[in-house]
């Protein structure tokens, strides 16, 4: 991801005052060192682009500016820097200092960037030393929602990354599914099973994507039935990636070469629409359930539900296998998701693909808070076949998370 063009990544601006903590905010937000940071005001000139993985957000460009309450020639002319910067920006965070609270800058500044319609998160930094007894008189001034954070402690980073993927831009998306892992010229076969499930006279959202970014990134791609991939790994060179529908996931292992690279629909989406990371932690916590623990299956579409329907029969039904007991199940599909995540403890999602990657990161980070391990379909399934090691070789840090602990 090192790699995303910085067009691709979603450019995220701090703005404020001098001496605000936007670069410790900065390094507070990316857990590292990699803005300069000084108790004097205006030790950032011109605009710093710092191309980062923010994780849940995934690879994004932090613009450091300089403050708007620069002042003389030269600060006149960083402050006309720092406003040529909202050409560039996707999402704002406005770094609001406890000393000077909301006056004339910060009000101006707003307006421009809804004059621009960038969206914009609110942050009062320092509340380590200053606290965040005038935080309702703020938002009443700014017009919104203020977030208490301290670069200095980390405290409220968790709820800020929560807030911008909750501001994004609605669609901001990663810059690959499956273009990232093959070169040109590469071979990948996406098995595709027709049953009742699969639409008439048509492929799935996931399997259309993942083809056309083949495409895109000058690799090719061979479609076939689960019965028919043993036949045609025989007759063609050996691809770099096998993909599939994740309710074939044994079959296709069984048939696969081990030194090609095998996975799933619903993997690559965990990524590309997801956290894959944060999707593989939630799998170490289904060997913790028991019988009657509470479970939610949360799909982002509504469907005509078939007989032997993924999410009201198959799932459930592996997952009492697997616990030895009966679970109490609920479903939500479409827009609902619950508020109160704290009652279950295991939560099942779908791929994810009728919703934007802003809605999917939400419902991971809202899990998160709540304490409640998350998985993916395709992740579940890989789990309870045993082969979710093999499916996640295509991604290093993901199988090294898995290996971890477990």
């Amino acid at each position: 991801m090192l790699d995303t063009p910085r067009g691709n990544r979603l450019h995220i601006a701090l703005f404020g005052r001098r001496n605000a903590g936007k670069s410790s905010l900065i390094n507070a937000l990316t857990n590292q060192e990699l803005a300069v940071v000084s108790s004097i005001p205006g030790t950032t000139t011109d605009p710093v682009f710092k191309s980062m993985e923010i994780l849940p957000l995934g690879p994004v460009v932090l613009i450091d500016t300089a403050g708007i309450d620069d002042i003389g020639e030269l600060g006149a002319l960083r402050i006309k820097k720092t406003l040529e910067v909202l050409r560039k920006t996707d999402l704002a965070i406005l770094v609001l200092d406890p000393g000077y609270g909301v006056g004339d800058y910060e009000l101006e500044l707003k307006a421009r960037l809804a004059e621009a319609r960038i969206p914009v998160v609110a942050v009062l930094n320092k509340i380590d030393v200053a606290g965040r007894a005038n935080l309702a008189e703020l938002e009443q001034s700014l017009g919104q929602k203020v977030l208490p954070v301290s670069a200095k402690t980390r405290q409220g980073i968790e709820e800020l990354k929560r807030e911008l993927i909750k501001a994004a831009p609605a669609d901001f998306e990663a810059p690959y599914l499956v273009g990232d892992l093959v070169e040109p010229g590469d071979l990948a076969v996406l098995v595709v099973p027709i049953d009742t499930a699969a639409p008439k006279g048509r492929l799935i959202l996931p399997q259309v994507q993942v083809l056309r970014d083949l495409l895109d990134n000058d690799a090719m791609g061979l479609v076939v039935k689960e019965r028919e991939l043993k036949a045609a790994l025989a007759k063609i060179p050996r691809p770099k990636i096998v993909i599939t529908d994740s309710q074939a996931f044994l079959k296709v292992a069984a048939d696969t070469p081990r030194e090609v690279w095998m996975t799933s629909f619903s993997i690559l989406m965990a990524r590309y629409k997801g956290d894959l990371l944060e999707l593989v932690r939630g799998a170490k916590a289904i060997k913790h359930l028991k019988p009657g623990d509470r479970v939610l299956i949360a799909e982002a579409c509504t469907h005509h539900r078939q007989p032997d329907d993924i999410g009201k029969v198959q799932i459930p039904r592996w997952l009492r296998q697997y616990v030895g007991g009966e679970l109490n199940f609920q479903w939500v599909s479409g827009g609902s998701f619950p508020e109160d995540l704290s009652p279950y403890q295991l939560i099942i999602h779908c791929g994810g693909c009728m919703i934007t990657r802003r809605e999917m990161l939400y419902r991971i980070q809202a899990a998160k808070a709540a304490g409640v391990p998350i998985v993916n379909y395709g992740i579940f399934l890989a789990y309870v076949h045993g082969i979710l090691d093999r499916a996640l070789e295509p991604f290093p840090l993901a199988k090294m998370e898995w290996e971890e602990d477990s």
